[in-house]
């Protein structure tokens, strides 16, 4: 992947002195030129193309964007109740992430949610102990943080 980006920003810049204009504009006009050339030539070169990887990362920021705006609704609900009927508590989430990194931005992910809480995580690395505002069950939210954030992960490191 790193080979495929110095690729790509050595194709923009011949492109800006191919052109003979040294704007941005030119740069970038050569740089999705590149992307272009590297997406058609991705069979002679060994590893996935870079921008799959790129686009997974944008999934996974607008995925996070997507729960912290559909968390804060629900905390304002909260809020606004005139009788809190809330139930509280703490869940172990069982983690399929290897890296340190992987389990590390998981357990962000989490606790920058609004409602939810990264307690701890195990000894062995895997369980992330969370708590949370509100559990109705603990299944739907331990399948909803694997289903959302754990799988997206996934798909951007692996």
């Amino acid at each position: 992947m790193p080979f495929q980006i110095v690729l790509n920003i050595i194709i923009a810049i011949m492109w800006t002195f191919l052109q003979e204009s040294y704007t941005f504009g030119s740069f970038f006009s050569g740089y999705l030129f590149g992307i272009l050339l590297l997406f058609t030539l991705q069979r002679f070169i060994p590893d996935e193309f870079y921008m799959k990887r790129f686009l997974k990362i944008v999934s996974l920021i607008l995925l996070f964007i997507k729960e912290l705006l559909l968390s804060n609704v629900t905390i304002l609900k909260w809020v606004y109740k005139p009788k809190l009927d809330m139930e509280p508590g703490i869940f172990a989430v069982p983690v399929d992430l290897k890296s340190n990194w992987e389990i590390t931005l998981l357990a962000n992910l989490i606790t920058l949610t609004p409602g939810t809480l990264s307690i701890a995580i195990s000894n062995d690395h895997s369980y992330i102990y969370v708590h949370a505002m509100n559990i109705e069950d603990v299944e739907s939210e331990i399948n909803s943080i694997k289903e959302s954030f754990e799988r997206a992960i996934k798909e951007v490191t692996r």
